[in-house]
């Protein structure tokens, strides 16, 4: 089991690999040419420039059973495909429950900017988020590495 993170504007970059690192399991960051990371022990794969050019990569390489950090609902999707476990960076778990749900939200958002409507943005991060999201993955980590 590996963690996957994509990496592209991910908040928990640095909160993935410490919980990682307490659990000995190994990261991968997928990124794109206009991020740069350097992290010790952590694997970098940098994808050429393009729409969902990470992504693609990111799906490539993981496995059964490999967790996905992401925020985009449809990599998610795919991963979910594959029989990844994907979180985001609030501590949501996606699953089959889910996804469709997501999906079709970001489609009709897509749908309502492209007919001029505006939409609010993210909330601003706040510690409450990262906390949530350290104990989502802390106690996935721990489910999985008991089995």
């Amino acid at each position: 089991m590996r963690i996957f993170v994509d990496a592209d504007g991910c908040p928990v970059v640095g909160l993935t690999i410490k919980c990682a690192d307490n659990f000995g399991v190994a990261v991968t960051l997928v990124c794109d040419t206009a991020h740069d990371f350097s992290k010790r022990g952590v694997e970098v794969i940098t994808a050429d420039k393009g729409a969902d050019s990470a992504d693609f990569v990111l799906v490539n390489l993981i496995s059964k059973g490999d967790i996905v950090v992401t925020q985009d609902y449809g990599l998610a999707a795919m991963c979910l495909a594959k029989k990844a476990n994907v979180i985001d960076q609030n501590g949501m778990i996606y699953d089959d429950d889910n996804i469709d749900s997501l999906l079709l939200s970001r489609h009709i958002s897509k749908k309502l900017r492209r007919s001029g409507q505006r939409m609010k943005g993210p909330h601003k991060r706040t510690a409450d988020n990262d906390e949530r999201f350290r104990e989502t993955l802390e106690k996935l980590l721990r489910n999985l590495t008991e089995v």
